[in-house]
């Protein structure tokens, strides 16, 4: 606690540089991190129901995931190609 108000007190605070805005909490990269640690917690939560509440053995669960992950894939390749045919991009 000391070392705090000493901080302050002394305006050692000054000395060092700011975040820069790339880093800063509500910048894209930033953005895209917390967006993918909730995802990750999403699959984890999802994994958790699957294995404990329905009782789908550990493998199962990863190919489901590992199912959803391809088909995802699939329908944004369709999507891609789609958009592409047109002229669009």
């Amino acid at each position: 606690k000391s070392a705090f108000i000493n901080f302050i007190n002394d305006k050692e605070w000054k000395s060092i540089e700011p975040v820069s805005s790339w880093f800063g909490p509500s910048s894209f990269l930033m953005s895209s991190m917390s967006a993918l640690f909730k995802l990750s917690m999403w699959i984890r939560h999802g994994h958790g129901y699957l294995t404990e509440n329905l009782g789908i053995p550990v493998w199962g669960s990863y190919a489901v995931f590992g199912l959803a992950t391809l088909f995802l894939g699939m329908v944004l390749g369709l999507v891609s190609a789609a958009l592409g045919a047109d002229g669009d991009l």
